[in-house]
């Protein structure tokens, strides 16, 4: 007969953390939240390491090569999204790569046949007032202007006004060669009074922007995450079917680790990609698997050789999968589980192989739950989505700015290759819904308040690291009534100050 669990299965929002005792040095500026990413030997140092425990998803409507560097820039990592051209995801790996600390690839660009409607609707999109005009309208065409607020008047001029007319021309700007200093550009910057410095090679062709703000906030960045020539660290996502072309192609464009996407990881797919990998790269390509929601799962992916582990199915805000299939589980039960195996498997073979929670995360608090019921990170999408550096539209909703948001399985994202059941290359069904979420504003701000929260919490279970939280904390089960007594209750707010929360 079927297999029965002892208990149901519970969410995040049914554990609270009880306090435990904390020493005077436990205060939030002594926390480190550096975890590792890949597994490594009992002893041993991994080779690869997160400042902050956050990743993003392996999603369309969240982890380009712009939100890569964001993120990188505060010590996580994003999993660029798979489910577009090998030839396009390879580029974007190598835009990240060859982003130079300040030295930045343009990317709200223009053509000289351009209008100035055109150029508000380019800044409603990216935010940015700096705006490349090349010849082919493409971050590295030959130069030949640039458009600044500066350079136009809403009220006094049509928005049909070309922008050949208007801009400031290249004989006009101040530019730096390819193989000037960053040192340079900023002396350039200063002395010229100057917000951007285009540089530009010896045909002209636009390579990056220098900008005094990037200049001004680079010491605001201890966190960022660099490989061992400074570059930013960048993931990937593959599938179980095209590997054998994708993996090489990343490889090429300089990837730092990949991520299997798909709907479910407890499959013979997963371990055939696996073993290719392993037998073309060895461990020199680190590979995440999954997802999983048991120990039984982590441990078939774990001896398969996934460098982490990916833990959570229909937990996502735009996941159906449970309503659609009645597959799935809890996301902090499944949680329990895989860390009991996951450390009973170093217990064995003296190989830690760090989990990631991917789902089910609703509030801040629910992530450093996440942290203290064993997960090494976590990997979000929704949380993601919402900011200015995710690649989706910024648009208006009731009067509320809000962004939109798609998951992997929906009809929108057509992503058949993360579905391993049967040969179609189509969705028979979706598993995921096309929304919209709340505009939150910018990834640093929004992530250093989430952090804020997670290292207070951890100075309340006495713990100033992640490790030490696994240990020392203390979890208890609450009941539906006690979670209404958790927020506000039976008093009229004065306000309606958005929850800061997510």
């Amino acid at each position: 007969m079927a297999y029965y669990y002892d208990e149901p299965s519970h969410t995040f929002s049914e554990y609270l953390l009880v306090p435990g005792y904390s020493s005077a040095e436990c205060i939030p500026s002594n926390v480190s939240l550096k975890t590792p990413l890949v597994k490594f030997k009992k002893g041993e140092e991994p080779a690869l390491s997160l400042n902050i425990p956050l990743v993003s998803a392996v999603m369309q409507a969240v982890s380009d090569d712009r939100m890569a560097v964001a993120l990188a820039k505060e010590g996580g990592v994003s999993f660029i999204y798979g489910s577009q051209s090998i030839e396009s995801q390879a580029a974007m790996v190598r835009r990240v790569k060859n982003y130079k600390a300040g030295f930045v690839t343009s990317d709200s660009n223009l053509s000289a046949n351009d209008t100035l409607a055109d150029v508000l609707a380019l800044k409603e999109k990216t935010g940015h007032s700096t705006m490349a005009v090349t010849e082919d309208g493409t971050p590295n065409g030959k130069l030949i202007g640039i458009v600044t607020g500066r350079d136009y008047r809403i009220s006094r001029m049509s928005r049909d006004e070309k922008v050949v007319d208007f801009m400031t021309p290249f004989d006009r700007l101040i530019t730096a060669p390819k193989d000037v200093t960053l040192k340079e550009a900023n002396d350039i910057i200063w002395d010229h009074k100057l917000n951007a410095l285009p540089i530009v090679d010896e045909n002209q062709r636009l390579l990056y922007f220098v900008f005094r703000k990037d200049y001004e906030s680079k010491k605001n960045n201890p966190n960022e995450l660099l490989d061992e020539k400074k570059r930013y660290i960048v993931g990937a996502g593959i599938n179980t079917r095209d590997y054998a072309e994708r993996v090489p192609a990343l490889v090429e464009a300089g990837v730092d680790i990949l991520c299997i996407d798909s709907s479910e990881g407890y499959s013979e797919w997963q371990r055939m990609t696996l073993a290719w990998i392993r037998e073309h790269y060895g461990d020199r390509v680190k590979v995440g698997a999954g997802n999983v929601v048991d120990g039984e799962g982590f441990r078939f992916l774990a001896e398969a050789g996934a460098d982490f582990v990916k833990i959570g199915i229909g937990g996502g805000s735009i996941c159906i999968t449970r309503e659609t299939k009645g597959i799935g589980r809890g996301q902090a039960t499944a949680t329990i589980d895989v860390a009991k195996e996951r450390d009973k498997y170093f217990e064995e073979t003296g190989i830690y192989v760090p989990i990631c929670s991917d789902g089910g995360i609703v509030y801040d608090y629910h992530m450093t739950l996440a942290l203290a019921m064993g997960s090494d990170f976590i990997m979000l999408g929704r949380y993601f989505s919402r900011f200015d550096e995710s690649p989706t539209n910024k648009v208006m909703v009731n009067g509320q700015y809000m962004k939109e948001y798609w998951g992997e399985g929906s009809a929108r994202a057509r992503n058949w290759q993360r579905y391993d059941l049967g040969g179609d290359k189509k969705l028979s069904f979706v598993e995921g819904v096309d929304s919209y979420v709340p505009y939150a504003g910018s990834l640093k701000d929004n992530v250093a308040l989430s952090l804020s929260k997670m290292k207070h919490t951890m100075c309340n279970c006495g713990a100033l690291t992640i490790k030490e939280l696994q240990k020392k904390a203390k979890i208890t089960l609450v009941s539906a009534t006690s979670i209404v007594e958790g927020g506000a209750h039976d008093v009229l707010l004065k306000d309606s100050t958005p929850n800061q929360n997510q």
